[in-house]
């Protein structure tokens, strides 16, 4: 199993997110859905998450957004242990976005974002006051979608909606962002936004930290740092990306041959048949 390096493991920002031992079993049939994960994230690291579906990704994220708690195991998020904090302000200080994510079609872009600020769906008017009005501007312009401001979000498209939502997760100013599958449906130029827009965050804002879940290597930014792969809720393999996103590890981690290569700072997956 590959770990994290020694530099990485050295930020200067402190630990984000730390898990040890931990195990989620559904309790109906009592089906293990992560068992024996150890983790840990520090302060600027940015992790892709990868695993077939079915792996564990999406309950992993569920743990690190404080939306449910192990089974077994702890796991500490921005210093709070689950179990040992108020959960509802806990989330106040992690961005989450995902393209399921409900908000009222008929708002604009810059209402989206501001609903952010009270982690509401619908507005609170009361509670904006103007530098409040004014971040949500700047944060639209931060992810290059300024001219969406007074736009309906039910007519964005799913590039110009994925940004929104993740302006309004950026509201709170969170130390740690988590992005479910963000690419999710969007169509080649999208994609393309959207990569971009994650890589000029990374740049801009060097203490934040972010865990992307995807299922494609390609959809990933150049300022990936660390990869996580998940394989029938174990971990397959972790650590710095030069290490983890390679042919031998997708492969160990998918069950089938894949080959990764990487051009200027992306990736590329191909997959032969299983022999």
């Amino acid at each position: 199993m590959v770990e994290p390096s020694a530099a990485g493991a050295a930020r200067p920002n402190g630990e984000v997110i730390s898990i040890e031992d931990v195990g989620v079993r559904r309790t109906a049939n009592d089906q293990v859905i992560l068992d024996g994960i150890d983790w840990s994230v520090q302060a600027g690291e940015h992790w892709a998450l990868l695993g077939a579906n079915g792996a564990g990704k999406t309950t992993l994220l569920k743990l690190l957004g404080a939306v449910m708690h192990p089974t077994t195991g702890t796991v500490d998020v921005l210093g709070n242990r689950l179990g040992r904090v108020d959960v509802r302000e806990l989330r106040a200080h992690i961005g989450h976005v995902a393209t399921t994510q409900r908000v009222p079609q008929d708002a604009t872009a810059h209402t989206v974002v501001l609903t952010g600020a009270t982690g509401t769906v619908q507005p609170l008017w009361r509670a904006y006051d103007d530098a409040a009005k004014q971040l949500a501007h700047e944060l639209l312009t931060e992810l290059g979608c300024k001219e969406l401001a007074d736009r309906p979000i039910g007519v964005c498209s799913g590039g110009q909606r994925a940004r929104v939502l993740i302006a309004r997760a950026l509201m709170p100013a969170p130390s740690l962002l988590l992005l479910d599958e963000p690419f999710n449906a969007l169509d080649l130029p999208s994609r393309e936004d959207l990569i971009d827009a994650l890589r000029r965050l990374a740049v801009d804002r060097p203490s934040l930290s972010t865990v992307t879940v995807t299922h494609h290597l390609e959809e990933l930014p150049p300022t990936t740092s660390h990869a996580l792969l998940l394989r029938e809720g174990r971990v397959s393999a972790r650590g710095p990306v030069s290490q983890v996103l390679t042919s031998e590890r997708l492969t160990q981690c998918f069950g089938r041959p894949i080959e990764v290569s990487r051009r200027d700072g992306r990736w590329l997956a191909r997959s032969g048949h299983a022999s």
